[in-house]
Protein backbone atom coordinates (compact mmCIF):
# COMPACT_ATOMS: atom_id res chain seq x y z
CA UNK A 1 0.00 0.00 0.00
CA UNK A 2 1.42 3.56 -0.94
CA UNK A 3 2.01 6.06 1.73
CA UNK A 4 -0.73 8.19 -0.27
CA UNK A 5 -3.44 5.57 0.58
CA UNK A 6 -2.01 3.94 3.69
CA UNK A 7 -4.66 4.19 6.55
CA UNK A 8 -3.96 6.84 9.29
CA UNK A 9 -5.52 6.05 12.69
CA UNK A 10 -8.18 8.60 13.48
CA UNK A 11 -9.33 7.34 16.57
CA UNK A 12 -7.51 7.61 20.46
CA UNK A 13 -9.07 6.27 23.94
CA UNK A 14 -7.69 7.65 26.98
CA UNK A 15 -8.33 5.82 30.15
CA UNK A 16 -9.39 7.66 33.14
CA UNK A 17 -11.59 5.44 35.58
CA UNK A 18 -9.35 4.74 38.56
CA UNK A 19 -9.66 6.21 41.85
CA UNK A 20 -6.09 7.24 42.29
CA UNK A 21 -6.03 5.92 45.57
CA UNK A 22 -2.05 6.37 45.77
CA UNK A 23 -2.81 10.28 45.50
CA UNK A 24 -5.13 10.45 48.54
CA UNK A 25 -6.16 13.04 49.74
CA UNK A 26 -5.97 14.81 46.90
CA UNK A 27 -8.14 12.60 44.34
CA UNK A 28 -10.84 11.92 47.31
CA UNK A 29 -12.59 15.14 45.86
CA UNK A 30 -10.61 15.39 42.43
CA UNK A 31 -10.63 13.05 39.99
CA UNK A 32 -6.87 11.94 39.34
CA UNK A 33 -6.80 13.16 35.33
CA UNK A 34 -7.94 16.59 36.70
CA UNK A 35 -4.72 16.61 39.14
CA UNK A 36 -3.27 19.92 37.83
CA UNK A 37 0.75 19.27 36.30
CA UNK A 38 2.55 22.34 34.64
CA UNK A 39 -0.25 24.42 35.26
CA UNK A 40 -3.47 22.22 33.34
CA UNK A 41 -5.03 18.97 34.34
CA UNK A 42 -3.15 16.06 33.55
CA UNK A 43 -5.57 14.81 31.15
CA UNK A 44 -5.65 17.92 28.69
CA UNK A 45 -1.85 17.32 28.44
CA UNK A 46 -3.12 14.38 26.69
CA UNK A 47 -5.60 15.99 24.73
CA UNK A 48 -3.94 18.41 22.94
CA UNK A 49 -0.82 16.31 22.25
CA UNK A 50 -3.26 14.06 20.17
CA UNK A 51 -5.01 16.71 18.51
CA UNK A 52 -1.72 18.07 17.46
CA UNK A 53 -0.97 14.57 16.10
CA UNK A 54 -4.23 15.00 13.40
CA UNK A 55 -6.10 12.84 16.44
CA UNK A 56 -9.55 14.72 17.20
CA UNK A 57 -11.82 11.69 18.00
CA UNK A 58 -11.49 10.66 21.56
CA UNK A 59 -13.08 7.84 23.64
CA UNK A 60 -12.45 8.52 27.79
CA UNK A 61 -13.95 6.15 29.88
CA UNK A 62 -14.83 7.31 33.58
CA UNK A 63 -16.20 5.96 37.05
CA UNK A 64 -14.90 7.44 40.14
CA UNK A 65 -16.19 11.46 39.90
CA UNK A 66 -16.90 11.09 36.29
CA UNK A 67 -19.19 13.90 36.65
CA UNK A 68 -16.69 16.43 37.91
CA UNK A 69 -14.64 14.94 34.97
CA UNK A 70 -17.38 15.15 32.55
CA UNK A 71 -18.44 18.90 33.58
CA UNK A 72 -15.04 19.83 32.89
CA UNK A 73 -13.79 18.69 29.86
CA UNK A 74 -17.23 18.26 27.89
CA UNK A 75 -17.56 17.67 24.50
CA UNK A 76 -14.10 18.88 23.79
CA UNK A 77 -14.85 21.56 21.97
CA UNK A 78 -12.56 23.83 23.66
CA UNK A 79 -9.94 21.89 23.22
CA UNK A 80 -10.55 21.25 19.19
CA UNK A 81 -11.80 17.82 19.61
CA UNK A 82 -14.59 15.36 19.90
CA UNK A 83 -14.88 14.03 23.41
CA UNK A 84 -16.88 10.51 23.55
CA UNK A 85 -17.56 9.94 27.37
CA UNK A 86 -17.91 5.99 27.80
CA UNK A 87 -19.48 5.73 31.38
CA UNK A 88 -18.84 2.85 34.27
CA UNK A 89 -21.41 3.09 36.50
CA UNK A 90 -21.05 1.37 39.60
CA UNK A 91 -16.93 0.36 39.45
CA UNK A 92 -14.40 1.01 37.34
CA UNK A 93 -14.45 -2.16 34.52
CA UNK A 94 -10.20 -1.99 34.31
CA UNK A 95 -8.73 -1.03 31.00
CA UNK A 96 -9.99 -4.33 28.49
CA UNK A 97 -12.96 -4.16 30.77
CA UNK A 98 -13.45 -0.39 29.73
CA UNK A 99 -12.26 -1.03 25.73
CA UNK A 100 -15.03 -3.54 25.72
CA UNK A 101 -17.52 -1.29 26.64
CA UNK A 102 -16.21 1.85 24.61
CA UNK A 103 -16.49 -0.57 21.78
CA UNK A 104 -20.00 -2.31 22.40
CA UNK A 105 -21.51 1.36 23.07
CA UNK A 106 -20.14 2.21 19.77
CA UNK A 107 -18.45 4.74 21.48
CA UNK A 108 -15.00 3.75 20.08
CA UNK A 109 -15.38 2.88 16.31
CA UNK A 110 -14.34 -0.90 16.00
CA UNK A 111 -11.26 -0.26 13.74
CA UNK A 112 -7.46 0.51 15.57
CA UNK A 113 -7.29 3.14 18.10
CA UNK A 114 -3.98 5.07 20.09
CA UNK A 115 -4.27 4.31 24.10
CA UNK A 116 -3.47 6.22 27.06
CA UNK A 117 -3.30 6.07 30.01
CA UNK A 118 -4.28 9.37 31.59
CA UNK A 119 -2.03 9.11 34.74
CA UNK A 120 1.13 9.39 32.79
CA UNK A 121 2.88 12.52 31.97
CA UNK A 122 5.16 12.34 28.53
CA UNK A 123 6.98 13.97 25.97
CA UNK A 124 6.25 11.34 23.30
CA UNK A 125 5.03 12.79 19.85
CA UNK A 126 1.37 11.09 18.95
CA UNK A 127 2.16 11.56 15.38
CA UNK A 128 4.34 8.51 15.35
CA UNK A 129 1.73 6.36 16.42
CA UNK A 130 -0.92 7.95 14.42
CA UNK A 131 0.80 6.94 11.05
CA UNK A 132 1.51 3.06 12.53
CA UNK A 133 -0.31 0.32 10.77
CA UNK A 134 -1.13 -2.85 12.48
CA UNK A 135 -0.73 -5.78 10.56
CA UNK A 136 -3.35 -8.19 9.96
CA UNK A 137 -2.52 -10.68 12.83
CA UNK A 138 -1.21 -7.93 15.02
CA UNK A 139 -3.36 -7.02 18.22
CA UNK A 140 -1.20 -4.34 19.63
CA UNK A 141 2.28 -2.27 19.08
CA UNK A 142 3.26 -0.92 23.22
CA UNK A 143 5.75 1.66 23.99
CA UNK A 144 8.37 0.62 26.48
CA UNK A 145 10.69 2.72 28.42
CA UNK A 146 13.43 2.13 30.57
CA UNK A 147 12.13 1.02 34.09
CA UNK A 148 12.11 3.62 36.05
CA UNK A 149 12.51 3.45 40.17
CA UNK A 150 9.28 2.12 41.26
CA UNK A 151 9.00 -0.65 38.45
CA UNK A 152 12.25 -2.05 38.26
CA UNK A 153 11.73 -5.43 37.23
CA UNK A 154 10.26 -3.94 34.12
CA UNK A 155 7.51 -5.59 32.48
CA UNK A 156 8.11 -6.49 28.88
CA UNK A 157 10.99 -8.17 26.62
CA UNK A 158 11.49 -7.53 22.94
CA UNK A 159 12.80 -10.29 20.96
CA UNK A 160 13.34 -8.97 17.22
CA UNK A 161 10.81 -6.54 16.93
CA UNK A 162 8.51 -8.67 18.86
CA UNK A 163 6.75 -8.14 22.85
CA UNK A 164 7.53 -11.57 25.31
CA UNK A 165 7.04 -11.39 28.84
CA UNK A 166 10.57 -13.11 29.41
CA UNK A 167 13.25 -12.05 27.58
CA UNK A 168 15.22 -14.37 25.47
CA UNK A 169 19.16 -14.45 26.65
CA UNK A 170 20.06 -12.01 27.80
CA UNK A 171 17.90 -9.51 26.53
CA UNK A 172 16.74 -6.84 29.03
CA UNK A 173 12.75 -6.52 30.11
CA UNK A 174 11.22 -2.62 30.18
CA UNK A 175 8.40 -0.94 31.29
CA UNK A 176 4.73 -0.72 29.47
CA UNK A 177 5.00 3.21 29.24
CA UNK A 178 0.64 3.04 29.01
CA UNK A 179 0.88 4.01 25.54
CA UNK A 180 0.33 1.98 22.23
CA UNK A 181 -1.70 1.01 18.98
CA UNK A 182 -4.46 -1.61 19.79
CA UNK A 183 -6.61 -3.49 17.87
CA UNK A 184 -10.29 -4.27 18.88
CA UNK A 185 -9.80 -7.97 18.49
CA UNK A 186 -7.49 -7.90 21.25
CA UNK A 187 -10.66 -8.03 23.70
CA UNK A 188 -12.72 -9.86 21.58
CA UNK A 189 -15.18 -12.28 23.61
CA UNK A 190 -14.57 -10.44 27.10
CA UNK A 191 -18.19 -10.85 29.31
CA UNK A 192 -20.53 -7.07 28.98
CA UNK A 193 -20.03 -5.70 31.97
CA UNK A 194 -17.47 -7.43 33.45
CA UNK A 195 -14.26 -6.19 35.06
CA UNK A 196 -11.17 -7.39 32.75
CA UNK A 197 -7.27 -6.70 32.86
CA UNK A 198 -5.55 -6.02 30.03
CA UNK A 199 -2.36 -7.56 30.88
CA UNK A 200 -3.18 -11.21 30.33
CA UNK A 201 -5.04 -10.45 27.10
CA UNK A 202 -1.67 -9.03 26.19
CA UNK A 203 0.71 -12.03 27.41
CA UNK A 204 -2.19 -14.33 25.70
CA UNK A 205 -1.47 -12.44 22.30
CA UNK A 206 2.14 -12.54 23.02
CA UNK A 207 2.64 -16.42 22.85
CA UNK A 208 0.70 -16.40 19.50
CA UNK A 209 3.13 -13.11 18.12
CA UNK A 210 0.90 -10.67 17.71
CA UNK A 211 2.16 -8.30 20.14
CA UNK A 212 4.62 -6.05 18.62
CA UNK A 213 6.94 -3.15 20.85
CA UNK A 214 9.82 -0.67 20.42
CA UNK A 215 11.87 1.70 23.42
CA UNK A 216 11.20 5.29 23.60
CA UNK A 217 13.48 7.67 24.98
CA UNK A 218 11.49 10.45 25.84
CA UNK A 219 10.52 11.99 29.25
CA UNK A 220 7.75 10.00 31.08
CA UNK A 221 6.78 9.38 34.41
CA UNK A 222 3.90 8.13 36.32
CA UNK A 223 2.38 10.35 38.08
CA UNK A 224 0.54 8.02 41.07
CA UNK A 225 2.21 9.48 43.83
CA UNK A 226 2.26 12.43 45.34
CA UNK A 227 6.33 12.62 45.38
CA UNK A 228 6.13 11.47 41.15
CA UNK A 229 3.52 14.45 41.08
CA UNK A 230 5.94 16.71 42.70
CA UNK A 231 8.92 15.34 40.30
CA UNK A 232 7.15 16.13 36.90
CA UNK A 233 5.89 20.15 38.03
CA UNK A 234 9.92 20.44 39.01
CA UNK A 235 10.69 18.91 35.81
CA UNK A 236 8.62 21.11 33.60
CA UNK A 237 9.43 24.17 36.00
CA UNK A 238 13.10 23.54 35.14
CA UNK A 239 13.26 22.33 31.79
CA UNK A 240 10.01 23.86 30.28
CA UNK A 241 7.69 22.82 27.80
CA UNK A 242 8.10 24.95 24.56
CA UNK A 243 8.22 21.60 22.51
CA UNK A 244 5.54 19.55 24.12
CA UNK A 245 2.75 19.32 22.27
CA UNK A 246 -0.01 19.10 24.78
CA UNK A 247 1.39 22.63 26.15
Amino acid sequence: MSESNRAMITQAMILAAGKGTRLRPLTLETPKPLVEVGGQPLIVWHIKALKAAGIKDITINASWLADKLMDTLGDGAQYGVTLHWSVEEDEPLETAGGIFQALQSGKLRDEPFILVNSDVWTTYDFTQLQEYELGADQRAHLLLIDNPDHNDGGDFAINNGLASEQPIGDADKYTFAGISVMSPQLVEGLASGQPAALAPLLKQAMIKFQITAEVIKDNWIDVGTPERLTQVNEFIDSKGVDNHKGA
